[in-house]
């Protein structure tokens, strides 16, 4: 799926120098394929930077990226979650393509997905917008585990993480902006039909 490959690629992405203070721009992307109402559980991917960072910062948007998915009824699974949790956090300007697309929740609302077996004249298609994202980028993806495919992207930039404490404040909010854009609670949650707190299945 090119959506997939081009939002993680890191050749795409045109990094310049440190990070600035300013106003952060949150926008996100996702795919017409996800299955969002039956997602309900979720693990971090480990791997390079911030991502399997140990250190506080890397700790901070963990921890606020949890906590905001709890709140939203999802619980975390070691083996076989639906969602695989990815973020990454970049300096300088990066250029990056977005997509043009109808609100998220609707979308959701709706019921509608496309598989393999939707028809080409009713697929809805995807309309990319080049963007340029300004000083700092936090970069949150959400990937199906199934399928193996990124579902939705979410991304603030104009981020400036100083050092010290202030960064970690700096990265919590960003996080929940950036949530903001994912206002999905899991099928169930908020009538008290989905409360099995945290799971190893």
């Amino acid at each position: 799926m090119k959506w997939y490959v081009t939002l993680l690629a890191g050749g795409s992405l045109a990094l310049s120098s440190c990070m600035m203070a300013r106003e952060a721009r949150v926008e996100s992307d996702y795919s017409y394929a996800g299955q969002f109402r039956r997602y309900r559980t979720y693990e971090f991917i480990s791997g390079d930077g911030i991502n399997s960072d140990t250190s506080r910062l890397g700790s901070t948007v963990r921890d606020a990226i949890r906590n905001r998915l709890k709140i939203q009824g999802y619980r975390t699974a070691r083996r076989r979650p639906d969602l695989l949790v990815n973020f990454r956090l970049f300096e300088g300007d990066m250029r990056f393509r977005g997509y043009a697309q109808e609100d998220f929740s609707r979308w959701v609302k709706a019921g509608y997905s496309e598989d393999e077996e939707t028809p080409n004249e009713d697929r809805k298609g995807y309309q990319p917008v080049r963007l340029l994202l300004q000083e700092g980028t936090l970069l949150v993806t959400l990937i199906d585990n199934r399928t193996n495919r990124a579902v939705w992207n979410g991304y603030a930039s104009g981020v400036s993480v100083p050092t010290g404490p202030q960064g970690e404040i700096v990265l919590r909010r960003s996080v929940r902006s950036i949530f903001d854009q994912y206002h999905i609670f899991t099928e169930g949650y908020l009538s008290g039909q989905n409360t099995t707190s945290e799971t190893d299945e």
